[in-house]
């Protein structure tokens, strides 16, 4: 080894020890006929000096001309700080290393920025330069947590007597609810691998082989849209078992999540994390991965609104429709018209034609520019309904079901965060469980599987699969921390007539299904035990145990929002030949007038 400590190790303990030390220049000072070098590694940082009577009068001037970032070794003696001049913020504050020897390894050229400086550049500057953004602080930290929790996981699953099993990257293309990353076959001229956007059927098929219990590490790719928690290629915790049901799996990431939490946070999880219906939390937040940290709930007050004169919210419940709200606490007088109107642009984002409100006031009346249309009876019920307070702000969209779960689970985020209602130090796990099995494709008017094609009904839901496919409820179970969704998983079918009847409703016909899943149907025949799991993004439990907002600063080398690599340049263009290997040719996209 060229060095025989780190820069995060030396302690007091250690003053009068020789000692070798190899790191990058942090920062550097010149105090005149001293110069005082900040050296970094990953483990933290040591204050060295080169100066009399250890150096020099021309290693001194040499030192002084090397750059930031350069890489540099030192050699020299272990000695206490000047009294006073200890830094409690570092581990090593209390010495400093007095250089007698010193070799430049690399010199740095001028960065376009230092990891240490105070504002970070914009993030395309970070991610073409990555490596130079790597050596920050804030992103090792994230990458060592990311390293730990992937740790925690792996020793959890091993002491449950999982075995760790890698399935391939090149397979086979399947309708898997988005778009295939292809890969073209050179041996087999005009065929395609497809890589895997889960393990999902390998997994099954490990079940029918007699594994039981399956874990893995999973790279999975999906060639879609992204935002800031969503990568072409992500990372999954991967399980599978056989003999269970829904509470066997959710009750063992139970565990998971209470260790994970207090083996990083030391915080106590109860258990077993508490559970909702998918029409639960679509009824009280309008989502299915609500944001538990605080209240806000959404309440329903069409049946009020059919008595009113008020034409919008009348109306609305006359066609069907829904009038809900969200109670706002003592928020009157902290929203002014202005940054109401705002809000009112906000929800048209989601859908919305506006946003009513009401506020009520210190005698307990509501007033609202709208509030002349309604009876003062009628006022009353919704004040009462929503539970209206003194100070409070009401707010109300009148639409579709599926418009106002958009605005109002957007607009009580948006007010949670503004209004700081929760602790961005929180942590709340839940489950949501018993979504639909289906949902319909406007467009087409054909089912769509919710989850995927193999996912197994409620059995009281079985005899609803050929009359009401609508309200056919799925063995599905979401796992949700902080309001994003932390991992999913569902009980499989496992009999060939339930799943040739599901592939019906998906208008998959048997020479589809043969051509696409064979290999899946044909293990089925051959003895398949009942089998469910559950797939955790690795890189989403990161972010959310971080306290990040974007999964980006957990991934070590991510693509941006366009799929793009910055400082690879991928993907990029390939020559001639190899297109011809491939027996392949581009065809681009004409230019745009």
């Amino acid at each position: 080894m060229l060095r025989t400590h780190t820069c995060g190790q030396l302690r007091k303990s250690d003053v009068g020890t020789e000692v070798t030390l190899c790191g990058w220049v942090e920062n550097k000072r010149d105090h005149g006929g001293a110069v005082f070098i900040d050296l970094r590694d990953r483990y933290g940082l040591t204050q060295v000096v080169i100066g009399p009577p250890e150096a020099t009068a021309a290693q001194i001037e040499n030192v002084g001309r090397v750059p930031a970032e350069s890489v540099i070794l030192i050699r020299g003696t272990v000695s206490d700080r000047l009294e006073g001049k200890s830094n409690a913020k570092l581990a090593t504050g209390d010495i400093e290393v007095r250089c007698n020897e010193f070799e430049i390894l690399n010199t740095c050229q001028t960065p376009p920025f230092t990891p240490g400086q105070s504002e970070l550049p914009g993030e395309d500057l970070r991610l073409k330069y990555r490596f130079l953004d790597l050596r920050r602080s804030d992103m090792q930290r994230s990458l060592f947590l990311r390293s730990k929790i992937i740790k925690i996981m792996r020793d959890y699953f091993a002491e449950h007597d999982f075995v760790d099993v890698e399935t391939p990257i090149l397979g086979r293309s399947t309708p898997e609810g988005a778009r295939d990353y292809l890969v073209p076959s050179r041996v087999h001229p005009g065929s395609f691998y497809a890589l895997p956007q889960s393990p999902q059927l390998y997994k099954q098929i490990l079940m029918v082989a007699g594994f039981d219990r399956y874990v893995q590490v999973a790279k999975c790719f999906r060639d879609e849209d992204l935002r800031a928690d969503r990568q072409p290629e992500f990372t999954q915790l991967d399980l599978e078992m056989s003999f269970v049901d829904s509470d066997d799996i959710m009750g063992l990431i139970d565990g998971l999540v209470a260790r994970t939490a207090k083996e990083v946070h030391g915080k106590d999880i109860q258990l077993p994390l508490p559970r909702m219906t998918y029409d639960e939390a679509m009824r009280r937040f309008g989502h299915d991965a609500p944001d538990l940290r605080f209240g806000m709930e959404i309440t329903d007050v069409t049946e009020v609104a059919k008595k009113t004169e008020f034409r919008v919210f009348r109306a609305t419940a006359d066609a069907g429709n829904f009038v809900r709200g969200l109670r706002v606490e003592n928020a009157a007088e902290q929203y002014s018209r202005r940054q109401i109107d705002e809000l009112t642009n906000f929800v048209k984002d989601f859908g919305a034609k506006g946003l009513a409100w009401f506020r009520v006031e210190a005698d307990g009346s509501l007033w609202s520019p709208v509030a002349k249309n309604f009876e003062a009876e009628h006022l009353d019920e919704i004040k009462s309904l929503m539970g209206g307070q003194p100070g409070d702000l009401l707010m109300f969209l009148a639409d579709t079901w599926e418009v106002t779960c958009k605005g109002l689970n957007a607009l009580r985020k948006r007010l949670g965060a503004e209004l700081k209602l929760y602790d961005d130090d929180a942590l709340h796990c839940s489950w949501v469980t018993e979504f639909p099995m289906f949902e319909k494709d406007e467009e087409s008017g054909r089912w769509n599987a919710m989850h995927h094609p193999f996912t197994a009904p409620l059995k009281s839901d079985l005899e609803k699969l050929g009359s009401e496919p609508q309200a056919c409820r799925a063995q599905a179970y979401d796992l949700v921390i902080n309001g994003s969704e932390a991992g999913g998983g569902t009980i499989r079918i496992h009999d060939q007539a339930t799943q040739s009847q599901v592939f019906g409703l998906l208008g998959i016909d048997e020479a589809t299904a043969e051509d696409r899943f064979g290999f899946l149907l044909n293990a089925l025949r051959f003895g398949a035990p009942p089998h469910g799991g559950i797939a955790l993004g690795i890189d989403r439990w990161v972010m959310l145990f971080a306290g990040l907002d974007n999964i980006r600063e957990v991934i070590a080398f991510p693509k941006t929002q366009k799929a793009s690599d910055l400082m690879t340049e991928a993907p990029g263009n390939v020559d001639d030949a190899q297109l011809a290997e491939l027996h392949l040719r581009t065809v681009l996209p004409k230019p745009k007038a």
